[in-house]
């Protein structure tokens, strides 16, 4: 590991964030910076970038339009993916939500926007009142009918019938029959105030770090489990599995438009700031 100081990093406790970070966390990707690392969840990581309060981050696509002008979007270490995007939940199958209301875990998440675009294709009335409430709470409050219907992301694509609950729809599915493009999830971004070169080494060190995780997958297994909130170990390999993939190793050509398509998309509904023209540029030779 580099003897230089650590960098102030945040990212979440899921196992896709620990899959992909374990190796540069533990000092095993040569010549990477050392890492200060702190666990919070995506809507804390959200607000951290919005204070520009780390180096590097893990934050939702959709709060990129507010910080990127602090921040670099890294073209690597993210969530995409296809399969994989947020779920509308409901006690019964095949409730109209005009009018009703729906628990969100945060306004200003890439499940929000995906949910909000796709009310806005289906559901001419819109939907009534938006509840913000912590990701853990909103399947109970579904099925204890505190809420007409909650959106849910990551593992609760595994889990939602433990609850005894229905898919009204699948926010990603829309996504990619109306796009064909990947879904943008998580993205990592870093402080422009380090450097390019800096930056560089960040993002081969991001790479390195997956690529070394899926060399030895069994290396990462201690970290991603201690973290994973009593998850149920297989259903932390498949949450890896989903979430994991060739555009966490480089974001391409699919990556990035998937990612300016969703902020275009949800600038015009009025949902974020429109994106300056450079705005997802990482640095170039």
């Amino acid at each position: 590991m580099s003897t230089e100081p650590s960098l102030k990093i945040a990212y979440s406790p899921c196992p896709n964030d620990t899959f992909v970070f374990d190796a540069w966390a533990h000092g095993r990707v040569p010549g990477a910076p050392g890492l200060d690392v702190t666990f919070a969840d995506i809507d804390i990581t959200n607000g951290m970038a919005e204070r520009g309060e780390f180096d590097v981050l893990k934050v939702s696509y959709a709060v990129l339009p507010w910080v990127l002008e602090e921040y670099a979007l890294l073209p690597c270490g993210g969530a995409l993916g296809r399969g994989c995007g947020p779920l509308v939940l409901t006690r019964e199958a095949g409730v109209d939500l005009t009018g009703k209301t729906v628990a969100v875990p945060s306004e200003k998440s890439t499940a929000y926007l995906l949910f909000r675009l796709w009310a806005a294709d289906v559901l001419p009335g819109g939907v009534g009142e938006v509840v913000v409430m912590p990701f853990h709470e909103i399947m109970p409050a579904v099925r204890d009918g505190k809420v007409d219907a909650g959106l849910v992301i990551h593992e609760a694509r595994f889990t939602y019938q433990n609850y005894g609950l229905h898919c009204l729809a699948d926010m990603g599915r829309h996504w990619e029959s109306t796009t064909g493009l990947p879904i943008p999830l998580g993205a990592i971004i870093a402080k422009r105030s380090l450097g390019e070169d800096t930056l560089r080494l960040l993002a081969e060190s991001a790479r390195t770090s997956v690529r070394l995780a899926w060399d030895d997958p069994e290396a990462s297994r201690p970290y991603v489990l201690e973290h994973a909130q009593e998850m149920d170990p297989a259903v932390a390999e498949r949450h890896i599995g989903l979430y994991v993939n060739e555009f966490t190793a480089d974001l391409g050509e699919d990556g990035y438009a998937a990612v300016r398509g969703l902020l275009t998309r949800a600038a015009a509904e009025g949902l974020v700031p429109p994106l300056g023209r450079d705005a997802l540029e990482f640095v170039r030779d």
